[in-house]
Formats: structure tokens, sequence, C-alpha cells
């Protein structure tokens, strides 16, 4: 039996800041993502979260939780840091935001498209079917999205490169990568 390989760590906001990469805004999408995360832990819809429940916010976000003393010394840094008497420190939404993108920008999205690969090849043959994708299109129907049997073969069709039928985790990952969703 094969040991499984070592877990990826999620960078630091140590790390980040030490070696930052290129820097990136984020998506319509991703800042959604952020702002959910943040709506989560503000309750009260006071525009703020307790910089307490930053780590759980972090984690909403799937991302490990950061170390209490990183928190802190990354909302040194941040604008948008409140002090706020009986409550302690509130975060507003630009610095928790400040805190999110360079994780966002730093998460595994090829790992996240290999993943994304094994749940449509629903069927572990290493491939993406066009009955992979006919199941996954029933699935979408159910939430509104109407595609026909037509795009669905149109899909496969862009998709296969070498014109053997099926979508090999390559053909995908090209695919995903030629959209920009990484």
């Amino acid at each position: 039996m094969a040991t499984p390989g070592p877990k990826k760590a999620t960078p630091t906001a140590a790390q980040i800041r030490t070696h930052p990469g290129p820097k990136r805004e984020l998506t319509a999408e991703q800042r959604q993502e952020v702002r959910e995360a943040f709506d989560l832990f503000d309750g009260e819809g006071s525009g703020t979260i307790a910089a307490k429940e930053v780590r759980f916010a972090m984690e909403a976000l799937g991302f490990g939780p950061p170390e209490r003393d990183e928190v802190r010394a990354t909302l040194a840094d941040e604008e948008g840091v409140i002090e706020e008497g009986s409550r302690g420190t509130a975060v507003d939404f630009d610095a928790f935001l400040g805190l999110a993108t360079p994780r966002m920008n730093a998460r595994d999205v090829d790992g996240e498209s290999r993943r994304a690969f094994r749940l449509l090849d629903d069927d572990a043959t290493g491939r993406i079917s066009l009955g992979n994708l006919r199941r996954l299109a029933r699935e979408l129907g159910h939430s509104g999205a109407d595609v026909t049997d037509k795009e669905v073969q149109e899909m496969m069709e862009l998709a296969d490169q070498d014109h053997d039928g099926e979508v090999s985790q390559e053909e995908f990952l090209r695919i995903m990568k030629h959209a920009n969703f990484y």
C-alpha cells in the first residue's frame, strides 16, 4: 500500500509577503467567495468581523487556519482594523480582503483542476466520456441550467484534442488553462 505524498501546505502570510510572486487582482467570483466568507461571520451586518473570527473565516474559504500571532502581525499592517472597546479588535471587509487575496492567489489551482477532473470522471476511467458530460448536464439541468445534448456534444468536440471520443486529464487541464480558470 503506497503512502500518500506530503500534503501541500497553505503558505503563511509571512511567506506570501516575503515571496509574493506576481500580484493579481481577484476575479469577481473569487471576490464574491471572500465576501460570502466575511458575511458568514458578520452576523450583525455591522460591516466588520471580530479579529478572533478571521481564523474561522479563512477556514471557510478553504485555507488552513493561520496562527494567532500571524493574524495579529498581518492585521497590524492592514488598514481597516478597528479597535472597538468591549468587542475587541474588528476587521472591515477591505482588511479581510487584503488578508485573503494573497492566499487566494497562492491557491493550488492546478490541484483544484485535477480534483474537478476526478469529479467529472465519476467512473474513474482516467478520462471524461460523453456519458460523464451528459450526467453533469442532467444534474445542472435540475438547478436551472438548460444544456442540450447538442451543446454537450460540442463541448466534447472542443475539449477532445486527439479526437478519441474522450477527454484526458491533460486535455482537460489545457482547456482550463486556455479558459483562464488559472
